[in-house]
């Protein structure tokens, strides 16, 4: 079960951290993405980071603003954004895989778990 959190309205410019938090999975072992889907779109890639921690990934649009990172002690990933854009504004979710190839890590249907979602508001 993942369990997404840290959402919130923020002004353009601000900054908001995210955290999925990981139960009843080895979670050390996952690989992990964020998604969102903003208002009438589709979803779409933000971010992944490989059970290691050693290898990360972001989409062009959030690349030099986003992070990910993950704690695999207190089974928690992460995603701190900074410079928060009104087209950052979307419900966020966090995902986890087992063996993603990194070639198909932005992938959806790649991932087989999912959290429920967190919403994200950037007011202009």
């Amino acid at each position: 079960q993942l369990q997404a959190s840290g959402g919130g309205l923020v002004q353009a410019g601000g900054s908001l951290r995210l955290s999925c938090a990981a139960s009843g999975r080895t979670f050390k072992s996952y690989d992990m993405g964020w998604f969102r889907r903003p208002p009438g779109k589709e979803r779409e890639f933000v971010a992944a980071i490989y059970w290691s921690g050693s290898n990360t990934y972001y989409a062009d649009s959030v690349k030099g603003r986003f992070t990910i990172s993950r704690d695999n002690a207190k089974n928690t990933v992460y995603l701190q954004m900074n410079s928060l854009k009104p087209e950052d504004t979307a419900v966020y979710y966090c995902a986890a895989g087992d063996s993603v190839p990194y070639y198909r890590a932005t992938y959806p249907n790649q991932y087989d778990w999912w959290g429920q979602g967190t919403q994200v508001t950037v007011s202009s």
